[in-house]
């Protein structure tokens, strides 16, 4: 992670912090067209590490605001198994009938414009609705658990009162 801090560094990107092994990281910045930054962010790493990575950047607002619109609360006391999808784009036209086809009787999902949510009691490394929901949806997601969607929104917190 010390590389890609480096790497983002070239960007002009401030108060950089990453959290884990995963590619997510918050900074500051005053970029507003955050696609063509995405694109040359991935862009540098392929040229550097010689792999071609989906980059989503969101905003803080962005992030508050999927959080507060997840339409399965009750499971938020079991962050493993719920899941926030960002995806690249609003898609489409997502197959929903294929995704409910493949949910099982526990698994709940909802689509609420760029953000795909998920309750996986089970766990995703099992669910066949986990498996194939970019590729359904048609438009390149990002997914992260709701433990991991929340410290990401409180790293972006804490960097955004540095500012």
């Amino acid at each position: 992670m010390k590389e890609l801090v480096v790497l983002l560094q070239q960007f002009g990107l401030g108060n950089i912090r990453t959290y884990i092994q995963s590619g997510n990281v918050v900074f500051t910045c005053g970029v507003i067209d955050t696609g063509r930054m995405a694109a040359g962010i991935s862009a540098k790493i392929k040229e550097t590490y010689g792999f071609d990575p989906h980059i989503q950047i969101l905003g803080l607002g962005e992030l508050e605001e999927a959080i507060s619109k997840n339409p399965f609360p009750e499971s938020e006391s079991k962050p493993e198994s719920l899941h926030v999808g960002f995806l690249g784009a609003k898609p489409a036209g997502p197959d929903l009938k294929k995704l409910e086809a493949l949910r099982e009787k526990n698994e709940r999902f909802q689509l609420k414009g760029k953000v795909f949510y998920l309750n996986a009691p089970d766990g995703i490394g099992r669910s066949r609705l986990a498996a194939n929901s970019e590729k359904l949806l048609g438009v390149p997601m990002t997914d992260r658990n709701w433990r991991t969607v929340c410290r990401i929104r409180d790293m972006a917190r804490e960097i955004d009162k540095l500012v």
